[in-house]
């Protein structure tokens, strides 16, 4: 379930990671708790993350798509379009999810869509729309990142997987 498949970046943005010696598809992937949830990135760039998220072991007693699933989607979506929007030098943090539900899933995939609604210098807000198979919205949520420099505190805290050469064991 946790296996990385290639993600679409913009070629401008992999040479800049590149240059720095960064692994790109490891550092902006869905993390561990979305790799135990089975999140996959398909698609990623400050304009537009698009990602999807199994059905089945996400769901909440009823057999329903737990809603706290649909928050991982939609800040894992919202947090990578921030981070690459923020750049190399620095880190976004989200300070604020919300989430509307409107309609169960009981099984398939969802397919969430992260798009920017403002972006700037401190901050950044994405809109996520999550879908079920049909094209429906199951979930509407909005994130928003705080943009901060990366500091020497911040050095042991970023993922070692993200770095070229190294592994995250």
């Amino acid at each position: 379930m946790g296996e990385q498949q290639h993600v679409k970046f913009p070629q401008e943005v992999i040479d800049e990671y590149a240059s720095l010696g960064v692994d790109l598809p490891a550092l902006f992937s869905a993390g561990h708790l979305g790799n135990r949830m089975g999140v996959q990135i398909v698609e990623a760039s400050a304009e537009r993350v698009v990602g999807t998220m199994p059905v089945e072991g996400n769901t909440q007693p009823y057999g329903l798509l737990h809603g706290g699933a649909s928050a991982v989607l939609a800040e894992t979506l919202g947090s990578i379009g921030s981070m690459l929007h923020g750049g190399v030098s620095r880190i976004a943090v989200g300070v604020d999810l919300n989430c509307t539900h409107h309609r169960g899933v009981r099984s398939g995939l969802v397919t969430g869509v992260a798009t920017p609604v403002h972006r700037g210098r401190s901050t950044a807000t994405y809109e996520i729309v999550i879908t079920d198979e049909q094209d429906r919205r199951v979930c509407s949520a909005r994130l928003t990142c705080m943009l901060r420099e990366i500091g020497e505190k911040d050095a042991g805290n970023l993922p070692e997987a993200g770095r070229a050469g190294e592994t995250g064991a």
